[in-house]
């Protein structure tokens, strides 16, 4: 049984989960090790039985707990080089991960066990921020957590997958309209902050195959966003190309603080 489990989506803390009884991983920890343990023990899983982490870049609500986390259970950390030499002086996992570190090239396969791992590059101001096109024993998973516009690689490996985890982070007029100081504002929309609601609908329109079956919205903010406006936004833009949720996709907005759990068909 193969598991998708979004323990927490947004700027408080990303963590995700995919796994079944063989092999299982984890993108990023921002999450406390007590928090993902008690959210994955509502499931029967164990964090002891993780497999490997990948990372998608080096800002804290990503990898707050990665550090502690590697310290405590010597899992495999999936990253870059450019990306692992940022974790290596980054507060939060500096001096924690010597033993952990596994690297792979972006364009190149990370292969664990029946698990392949793709990275690729994304429009993001950290260090290196990567997304990942995860063929998990023949089910498809790409997830794009922050972006800050939509480029032809992001689309081309969206295309891929059978399960896309996909940005969806502000309503443009909602930040604008909002007390954000104009430096916060600027940063969000210049094209290496977040994804709004738009340019994820527009996105899906390209992205858009008859093999995608999941498409999970992901790290909504919660100031100048809602649920509700992330799935208007993507719903609305899928239908005007004739694809209907409930019919031809399934659309989940992942929740910020709490648990949502996706279990693949047999």
């Amino acid at each position: 049984m193969t598991r998708f489990i979004s323990l927490s989506s947004g700027s408080s803390g990303n963590c995700y989960y995919i796994g079944n009884e063989q092999v299982s991983l984890l993108i990023d920890v921002g999450l406390s090790s007590r928090m993902i343990k008690k959210r994955l023990s509502e499931f029967g899983i164990s964090l002891e039985s993780i497999s490997f982490v990948l990372v998608t870049h080096d800002h804290i609500d990503h990898i707050k707990y990665l550090g502690t986390f590697a310290q405590k259970f010597k899992t495999p950390v999936i990253a870059t080089k450019k990306l692992h030499d940022s974790l290596s002086v980054h507060p939060c996992t500096r001096g924690c991960m010597d033993d952990c570190r596994k690297y792979v090239e972006k364009g190149d396969c990370y292969e664990y066990s029946g698990v392949s791992v793709t990275p690729f590059d994304v429009p993001h101001d950290a260090k290196e921020t990567l997304g990942y096109h995860i063929d998990f024993m023949g089910e498809k998973f790409t997830i794009i957590t922050d972006a800050g516009r939509v480029t032809k690689e992001m689309v081309d490996y969206s295309r891929k997958a059978r399960h896309l985890i996909l940005e969806s982070n502000y309503d443009h007029q909602m930040l604008l309209d909002g007390n954000y100081p104009k430096v916060l504002i600027d940063r969000i929309k210049n094209g290496h902050g977040h994804l709004c609601n738009i340019q994820t609908a527009e996105a899906l329109k390209e992205i858009y195959n008859s093999e995608l079956k999941n498409l999970f919205l992901c790290h909504l903010s919660e100031n100048n966003n809602t649920p509700e406006l992330a799935y208007a936004s993507a719903s609305s833009s899928l239908l005007q190309i004739g694809v209907t949720d409930g019919i031809d996709i399934n659309i989940k907005c992942l929740p910020r603080r709490g648990t949502y759990c996706h279990q693949l068909e047999e």
